[in-house]
């Protein structure tokens, strides 16, 4: 369920959950980037006593990655961060679906402090960048001496096929767009981990949410309704959908795509 191994000189700590796949996070230079989840926290806490850290930051607040912030805060005497708009999430306990509580735990409340624009660790400076689209309170952490991105969820994989109703497909688009105007090397994702060369992975995924952009586009301009260009672009029905309990489906791709193309009419 949960395993630790180092890449270039992070240690990473991969939780797999079956029902969903794998979630990792990250000690790096003293700084502990995410903090697990609460459901397999009998396999974590032992490492989290072994690993040497004065700080937490979080990616976001969704509950695979800020699972045991609660016991860090209360366990471990060293700050945890998020930003602004995830503080007072992370102060109200399990604040999301059932399915969700089965699959990753019940992510008790914390208190965390507001991330900086730059955050330090032992020896480096970190950039914080913002990153909406996945969650309103994603960030990621560039290490710009290094070369090393720490990216939250901002790439999971490189082709999207269903989403939650609070993403946004515009918003990932331009959050992919900014940061592939910094440079970085290696990439550490929470989901996919480890991915050296991680410029080439965004632009792929880049590249199809642009494909899939201008086909939801090219079908509007015909007058397609929205429930019509979602059965032509999505005709199929991944196992996520029913398990989710329909959190999770293909037509929210389609509607924050409509969304952002009437906004940008109405503003002409």
């Amino acid at each position: 369920m949960v395993q630790v191994f180092e890449k270039e000189g992070v240690t990473c700590i991969e939780i797999h959950a079956p029902e969903v796949g794998r979630v990792y996070f990250y000690l790096v230079d003293g700084m502990l980037i995410d903090t697990g989840v609460q459901r397999f926290e009998s396999d974590i806490i032992p490492i989290l006593k072994d690993l040497s850290f004065d700080s937490v930051v979080l990616t976001h607040s969704h509950e695979d990655h800020s699972g045991l912030g609660c016991w860090i805060q209360e366990n471990r005497d060293v700050p945890i961060y998020v930003h602004p708009k995830g503080i007072d999430i992370c102060k109200h306990h399990c604040p999301y679906p059932k399915y969700r509580q089965m699959v990753w735990g019940i992510r008790e409340a914390f208190t965390p402090h507001e991330l900086p624009e730059e955050i330090q660790s032992r020896n480096y400076k970190w950039k914080v960048i913002g990153i909406p689209g996945h969650a309103e309170d994603q960030v990621a952490f560039l290490n710009q001496e290094t070369g090393v991105l720490f990216s939250g969820d901002l790439y999971i994989r490189s082709k999207t096929k269903v989403i939650m109703d609070t993403e946004s497909i515009p918003l990932m688009m331009q959050s992919i767009r900014d940061v592939l105007t910094y440079d970085f090397d290696s990439m550490f994702c929470g989901h996919a981990g480890y991915l050296p060369n991680g410029k080439e992975y965004l632009r792929e995924k880049l590249a199809n949410l642009e494909r899939t952009y201008e086909e939801v586009k090219a079908l509007l301009i015909k007058d397609y309704s929205m429930e019509s260009i979602h059965s032509q672009l999505f005709p199929g029905h991944p196992s996520i959908i029913d398990f989710s309990e329909g959190e999770y489906v293909s037509k929210h791709i389609v509607r924050s795509i409509i969304e952002d193309i009437n906004n940008n009419h109405d503003g002409h």
